[in-house]
């Protein structure tokens, strides 16, 4: 004997409640990560295509063998240690307080060099420039 059913079991899914959970946890992480702001050194960088309004009085230049060069205005260079770049740029400051200090580096200069004299530029609140090479001026090797 043959017993039929009266009501027929289909295999459907219906994503209906999976995509609602999709959308309310993209919405989350959009509304999140606008919150979260990444800890960043603010700095004003020059164009590499354009010269920068702003005229650096003040240099630091860092060499490939992590030497320390300071100059003012239109003075020759002077090495210097470490050290003596704050005094040397906080004696800049007071003589002219609206000041920019450009820094230049080697290629080969570490971030971590780098990173020391921004660091010593946003303590005293100097306004840093980082110089870059422009294209124009570019040495072909």
């Amino acid at each position: 004997m043959a017993l039929k059913r009266k009501t027929k079991i289909t295999a459907n899914f219906s994503m209906a409640s999976m995509t609602d959970i999709i959308f309310l946890l993209l919405i989350f992480f959009m509304v999140t990560s606008t919150v979260v702001v990444p800890n960043a050194i603010k700095l004003t960088l020059p164009q590499a295509q354009k010269q920068t309004a702003a005229k650096p009085q003040s240099r630091v230049t860092i060499d490939k063998d992590l030497n320390y060069y300071v100059a003012y205005g239109n003075q020759r260079e002077k090495q210097v240690s470490f050290d003596d770049i704050t005094t040397f740029l906080q004696e800049r400051y007071n003589q002219e307080p609206e000041m920019y200090v450009a820094l230049y580096a080697d290629e080969k200069v570490p971030y971590g060099e780098i990173v020391k004299v921004i660091n010593i530029a946003n303590k005293n609140k100097f306004k840093m420039v980082l110089a870059t090479r422009s294209p124009e001026k570019e040495i072909k090797k």
